[in-house]
């Protein structure tokens, strides 16, 4: 197998399967800073952030999450014990059957409708 192609395509979009688009959206619109767009299809989003990064985007659907997921999103940070407790606030819990209790710089939690995702130490010069 040979390396990489060049190519044109890249990922626009994370979508959330979530029965209450509005109120996931509302979640991460304040863990992350930014705006929820206006709703123009079944769908809602949040703004783009400005770097060229995918935007997250909710999906309705009928049935809730079962298992745990394959995919999830890391949130990097500065704080990881500060954003653990404004994201517990904002209606998200800890995911401690999950959580790397050896690794100071990650923790695991679920979002409101019991999605995972991770808050990861960033340094202010990080990516």
């Amino acid at each position: 197998m040979s390396g990489p192609v060049a190519t044109e395509a890249w990922i626009t979009s994370v979508v959330v399967d979530c029965v209450n688009p509005e109120a996931l959206a509302s979640f991460w619109s304040q863990l992350l800073g930014l705006d929820v767009r206006p709703r123009t299809s079944r769908y809602v989003a949040l703004a783009r952030p400005p770097r060229q990064t995918p935007e997250l985007v909710f999906q309705p659907v009928t049935e809730p999450k079962r298992g745990k997921v394959r995919i999830h999103l890391d949130i990097g940070v500065p704080d990881v014990d500060g954003a653990v407790r404004r994201a517990v606030a904002l209606g998200a819990t800890a995911a401690a059957d999950l959580d790397s209790a050896d690794d100071p710089n990650l923790r695991v939690l679920r979002d409101p409708e019991g999605n995972e995702f991770c808050l990861i130490h960033r340094g202010p010069d990080e990516p």
